[in-house]
């Protein structure tokens, strides 16, 4: 039995991937902001913590919750996206909006829940978005989300060198059917998190700080 973590679980990617890995026979810890969502993953036999990651103050007393517990995976899942293009700034509180869910939170949460993966050589996770990449660029849409998703995985890319016994990656889960990613997208949320858990079971240590499709490919040139 594995021992997962999720951080942002209260719907979508989050609690999918409670219920595959409880399915799966494993013990997860994972967490939402609110009563509704803490009562989803109870009922689901997931073991639920109150968390905001929005809210630094909240984020500061994972670690003593989490105190010996040795994770082999952890996944970071909360985000928001912010709508806006180029054309026009972001307001500041938009703007703050997305960077403290999106990166302020991981920030802190990353030196709290690392070295518990790294006790059992397992992976942390972080789900980011393929609009975060540098390479390809199509477009300014959601010109404040992407710019948080990129330094997202600057994040996790930096901070992998301070923890070397656990694998630190960035993980983009697809186009995926939330309520994110609209009901056209290509990919169920059973879909894409399916093919998650695989990438993240067959993660090695050639993985470490890189940026992945949700089925394993690299992104290039990001």
């Amino acid at each position: 039995m594995a021992h997962i973590l999720i951080l942002g679980a209260s719907r979508g990617i989050g609690l999918e991937l409670a219920r595959q890995y409880l399915a799966a026979g494993d013990r997860v810890i994972a967490t939402a902001r609110d009563a509704d969502g803490l009562a989803r993953l109870k009922d689901l036999g997931a073991e639920p913590l109150r968390l905001d990651v929005a809210e630094p103050s909240s984020v500061s007393g994972l670690a003593w919750q989490l105190d010996g517990e040795k994770i082999a995976t952890a996944v970071y899942v909360a985000g928001v996206y912010a709508e806006g293009r180029a054309t026009s700034p972001p307001t500041r509180e938009a703007f703050d909006r997305v960077m403290h869910t999106n990166v302020l939170g991981a920030m802190q949460a990353l030196p709290q829940v690392a070295p518990l993966v790294e006790e059992a050589g397992g992976v942390f996770a972080f789900i980011s978005s393929g609009m975060g990449q540098i390479g390809e660029v199509s477009s300014s849409d959601g010109w404040a989300y992407r710019v948080s998703k990129a330094a997202l995985n600057m994040a996790v890319a930096a901070a992998q060198h301070d923890y070397p016994r656990a694998t630190l990656l960035a993980l983009c889960p697809g186009w995926v059917q939330t309520d994110m990613g609209g009901a056209g997208a290509s990919l169920t949320v059973e879909q894409s998190v399916s093919a998650m858990r695989a990438t993240l079971a067959a993660a090695t240590p050639a993985d470490r700080g890189r940026f992945l499709h949700h089925d394993g490919r690299p992104y290039n040139g990001w």
